[in-house]
């Protein structure tokens, strides 16, 4: 078993209903999503909903909710003795970003995943930047941060706690 936390940054209004389903299809008990106006933009709502599952409960989170283009969100998933941590963000335009993460929320990049890296981008290092950026999950953390905030004055929630 491990846990983690759905943060749903922006939702239209219409879409929520069925973000509760999504979740309560995967949770198998009724998911209890407290929504919030967004104020980012109008008839936009956000939520955080923290959840307990098998391993495998993120990933079916985020994939019972890739299909809603208009949703931006973030899974995430803490480490166990069997497995590494989580986090997938999804935007609109970039769609899904997943990255292991380890016990203190940090991502994690596999050798191979490095190696791809620099394979990609050759000997030039602008470009072994870029794709390390991707591979960090930067451009979803950029587009997602004015979302993060839940209105003025409040401080931003971290992602992940230590353990």
């Amino acid at each position: 078993m491990t846990q983690g936390v759905l943060y749903v940054h922006s939702a239209p209004r219409a879409l929520t209903p069925h973000i509760d389903w999504a979740a309560s299809g995967v949770l198998g008990t009724p998911a209890r999503i407290r929504w919030e106006e967004q104020p980012v933009g109008r008839g936009l709502q956000r939520a955080e909903m923290g959840w307990r599952g098998r391993e495998d409960t993120g990933a079916r989170l985020v994939s019972a909710l890739r299909g809603m283009h208009e949703v931006r969100f973030e899974v995430t998933q803490e480490a166990t003795a069997a497995v590494d941590g989580a986090r997938w963000s999804c935007t609109p335009e970039l769609g899904i970003h997943h990255a292991a993460t380890d016990h203190a929320g940090n991502t994690v990049l596999t050798e191979d995943h490095v190696r791809g890296c620099m394979e990609r981008a050759g000997n030039d290092p602008v470009a072994l930047r870029r794709e390390l950026s991707i591979a960090l999950g930067e451009p979803w953390d950029e587009d997602l941060e004015i979302y993060r905030h839940a209105g003025e004055g409040v401080p931003m929630r971290w992602l992940h706690r230590v353990s």
